[in-house]
């Protein structure tokens, strides 16, 4: 069973599980549809981030587009 940790650096919350070819497997409790990959706790951090500007960006151009044919309707 491969461990799981959960880590917060204050503004993120973050589980990291060991991946089987090293590194970790990269969640948040607070947002299922963050994941990504890290090797060490810093880069974890790094990826969130980074992971998390791209998924709200997405959610943007999304509700944009809802509301854009909301409005045609």
């Amino acid at each position: 069973m491969r461990k799981r940790y959960t880590l917060s650096d204050g503004k993120l919350v973050l589980s990291l599980q060991e991946a089987e070819e090293g590194g970790y497997i990269v969640t948040s409790p607070l947002d299922p549809e963050l994941i990504t990959e890290a090797e060490t706790v810093a880069e974890a951090f790094a990826n969130a981030r980074d992971a998390l500007k791209a998924l709200l960006s997405s959610r943007a151009k999304l509700r944009a587009k809802l509301s854009e044919t909301a409005t045609r309707r």
